[in-house]
C-alpha cells in the first residue's frame, strides 16, 4: 500500500489535465514509447489482445499517436472533435502491483461523462496501466482501456477514455 495514495493522485491529476484540455501537461504523463490500446470485443466477454494482428477500436504504438490527435485538435483538423466536447473523468477502485522489473501495473475503473451538441452521454470501463517511477511522480509506459459500452453512439477519441 506504499504507493496507493501517490498513484491515486496521479490518476486524478491525469483526468483533470484531460478535462481541462491541458494537452502539453497531459502528454508529459506518457513516456515517448508509451503504447495506447483500446481493444475491440470479439465476443460478449472476450476482447482482442494483439493490436498488430487483431481489430482494435484504437491503437497507437507510441505517444506519437496521441501527439498527432492533439495536433489535429489544436489546428481544427479534427472534424470529429469540432466542437470539442466537455468531459468529466471519474476514477475509482485504483489497484496496483509492483513488478519484478521495477515497473508498476495498475488497474482503475473509470466513467467519462461528456457533453456535445446538447446531449450528455458517457463512456465507462476499466484501464490497465504500466507505469514507472520518475522522480516523485509516474510515467505511463502502457495504457489499455477496456470500453464496456455496448454501443458507441458518437465519436470515440483518446480524451473520452
Amino acid at each position: 500500500m506504499e504507493y496507493q495514495h501517490s498513484l491515486e493522485q496521479f490518476f486524478y491529476q491525469l483526468s483533470a489535465l484531460c478535462d481541462d484540455q491541458d494537452w502539453d501537461n497531459y502528454l508529459e504523463q506518457f513516456a515517448p514509447d508509451a503504447e495506447f490500446h483500446i481493444p475491440q470485443w470479439e465476443t460478449e466477454h472476450k476482447h482482442t489482445s494483439d493490436p498488430k494482428r487483431e481489430m482494435s477500436l484504437m491503437y497507437y504504438a507510441d505517444r506519437g499517436g496521441i501527439e498527432d490527435r492533439i495536433f489535429r485538435l489544436r489546428t481544427g483538423k479534427s472534424a470529429a472533435s469540432t466542437p470539442m466536447p466537455r468531459t468529466l473523468h471519474l476514477i475509482n477502485n485504483v489497484r496496483y502491483q509492483q513488478e519484478d522489473n521495477g515497473l508498476f501495473s495498475a488497474r482503475v475503473n473509470w466513467v467519462t461523462h461528456y457533453y456535445r451538441f446538447g446531449e450528455s452521454l458517457h463512456f465507462f470501463g476499466t484501464a490497465n496501466y504500466r507505469l514507472r517511477r520518475e522522480n516523485d511522480s509516474w510515467k505511463i509506459t502502457y495504457k489499455q482501456t477496456i470500453l464496456l459500452n455496448d454501443k458507441i453512439d458518437s465519436v470515440l477519441d483518446f480524451y473520452h477514455v
